[in-house]
């Protein structure tokens, strides 16, 4: 989703005269001739100079006559509308070094300038930095750890001067706010971009959440929010799984963006776990997670995904009979068993066999497990249906007999209807009669504490 939204950071910049009114730096006019007692002093030279520079329209006659004015005049206090002119015309040569270069001499007249015109220049320098990370061309020079710490920087600075800058007496209320919002979102927007190139992964993070208080619906956002967990150390994997959901659900993706980026988070959370969980449990807890994120900005510290050595630890010792224990209880406790056990192979279950149905490539044997002789003298429902493959010899098995199978795990039902679904199931062959109708007392065998194969 990197690529899905330019910045339009420069195109703002021409915009903000709009709502600032004609005293914005970048398109100021300097005082006329005649000065009045308190006005800054400049010569009749000088200030015709400057005029001369301003009436220039292309770009690099421009920058030839404002070196000239500043070769000349190097300390003139019309060097506040002087250096809006250069980075008016390295914009318009897609210049963006030197434009921030020129916006940064702007910033640095400090208290000679209003708080307007500092927020110009500091506005202006990351604007052409979002400028030149949003050009292909320009990309690897924006790369540059330190211009991008010299973007977060400005944006800094921008965003704690516009507190000082004063609403226009012509501007209403409700459109200066929004103009206000717009502002912060770009700013932090682009501080948060200019933080990940300097692997500055903690101010990210701070500053992609400030743009999303501002806009929660903003699904870029949401999405580099996201890859901004993922580069912290360590990897915050929830809050970014979180983060990338809001991505797939907001509603300012496309749907094209939306499944990308759905199918990304899939990945995500199949390598978090190790890649054993089944393919049926991933998109059970994805569309989990969507459901969730969709309603609200910040995760619940309850919420989590078992990590692949959640898994691992909850693989250790564990049987049959412990996950059917572990599954009938219910809650998290079975929640975590299933996503350990689903598609693992389990050596020699036991059970007693309560139907047979015959086939031509698969027998499905029902089964009642057991663990005791007196379950098994009980027993006459089964819990469990087993897809024997490859093995016709077992359709021999006897109602009512005992056997003992090796197969995976591939489903179950809750409590009340507890039952487990088997596939890829082989019966042991001592258990399988070696003629069909031939007499065979069935054996009671406990389960074996062997654990299952991955």
């Amino acid at each position: 989703m990197n690529g899905i939204r330019r910045v339009t950071g420069l195109a703002m910049v021409a915009g903000l005269c709009l709502i600032l009114g004609n005293g914005l730096a970048v398109y100021a006019q300097a005082p006329a001739a005649g000065q009045d007692a308190t006005a800054p002093k400049y010569t009749m030279a000088e200030y015709n100079a400057y005029q001369a520079c301003a009436a220039e329209k292309a770009p690099a006659a421009l920058l030839k006559c404002l070196d000239d004015f500043v070769s000349k005049y190097p300390n003139s206090t019309l060097l506040n509308y002087v250096y809006p002119l250069y980075y008016q015309a390295y914009s318009a040569q897609k210049n963006y070094a030197k434009m921030m270069e020129s916006a940064d001499k702007l910033a640095a007249l400090g208290d000679k300038v209003d708080a307007l015109t500092r927020f110009n220049a500091y506005y202006s320098h990351v604007a052409a930095y979002s400028a030149m990370i949003s050009d292909p061309a320009q990309k690897p020079a924006a790369a540059d750890p330190v211009l991008a710490k010299a973007a977060e920087n400005a944006a800094a600075a921008a965003l704690k001067t516009l507190a000082d800058v004063k609403k226009p007496d012509n501007v209403a209320e409700d459109a200066w706010a929004k103009q206000l919002t717009q502002f912060k979102v770009f700013l932090n927007g682009v501080a948060a971009q200019a933080a990940t190139v300097a692997k500055d992964c903690a101010s990210a993070v701070a500053d992609y959440k400030a743009v999303l208080a501002l806009n929660p619906d903003d699904a870029i956002s949401s999405y580099r929010l996201g890859l901004a967990y993922m580069c912290l150390n360590p990897p915050q994997q929830m809050d970014a799984f979180w983060s990338i959901a809001r991505a797939v659900t907001a509603k300012s993706a496309t749907q094209a963006q939306s499944a990308k980026v759905k199918d990304y988070l899939r990945k995500l959370i199949a390598n978090y776990q190790g890649g054993t969980v089944c393919e049926s449990l991933i998109d059970a807890e994805l569309n989990e997670l969507l459901q969730l994120a969709s309603s609200s900005v910040e995760r619940p510290e309850s919420y989590k995904i078992p990590s692949a050595a959640d898994l691992t630890a909850a693989q250790k010792d564990m049987t049959i009979a412990s996950v059917i224990a572990d599954l009938k209880a219910g809650g998290d406790k079975a929640k975590l068993t299933w996503l350990a056990a689903c598609g693992l192979d389990f050596p020699e279950v036991p059970g007693k066999v309560i139907e047979v149905i015959p086939g031509t490539d698969v027998i499905v044997l029902k089964i009642a497990f057991v663990t005791s002789d007196d379950e098994f003298e009980k027993a006459t429902t089964p819990n469990m249906d087993v897809r024997v493959v490859g093995q016709p010899d077992a359709a021999r098995v006897e109602k009512n007999g005992a056997v003992h199978f090796t197969g995976t795990l591939v489903g179950y039902d809750p409590e009340p209807a507890f039952f487990l679904h088997w596939d890829k199931a082989k019966v042991k062959e001592e258990d399988i009669p070696k003629e069909k109708g031939t007499p065979k007392k069935p054996p009671v065998r406990r389960p074996a504490a062997r654990k299952p194969k991955p």
